[in-house]
Formats: structure tokens, sequence, C-alpha cells
């Protein structure tokens, strides 16, 4: 993710540009933040569940049409 243009970045993840135009790549934390940040903990793997939820649903919504 080096290589490419970070276009935001929240709590829980980051936006990049993606490899074609319009496109972006989410890269999901594994931080885990409660009480206004007030407490922040790194939980292994996280992101990588984030990630396969997101996936889940982009895949049905392009079945979906």
């Amino acid at each position: 993710m080096k290589n490419r243009r970070r276009i935001y970045e929240g709590k829980a993840k980051i936006l990049y540009e993606g490899p074609e135009p319009g496109t972006l790549i989410q890269f999901f934390k594994d931080d885990a933040t409660a009480f206004n940040k007030k407490k922040h903990e790194v939980v292994d793997g996280k992101g990588v569940l984030n990630n396969r939820i997101s996936e889940h649903i982009f895949n049905h919504l392009n079945r979906m049409g």
C-alpha cells in the first residue's frame, strides 16, 4: 500500500486509490477503540475479519445488481 495514494483514514480503516480509475482499496485496521478513543486495544485478526465481512456484503450487493 506504500505506493498507493491514501484517500481517507478513519478509526477502523484506510482507503487507498485503487489500480483502476474510480476504484478504492480498503485496509481494515486491527485497532479497537471505546469511550470516544479513551480505551484503545489492538485485536489481532480484527482487520482480516472486517475485510471478509465487507467482501461478503459487496459480493451480495453485486449479485443483486
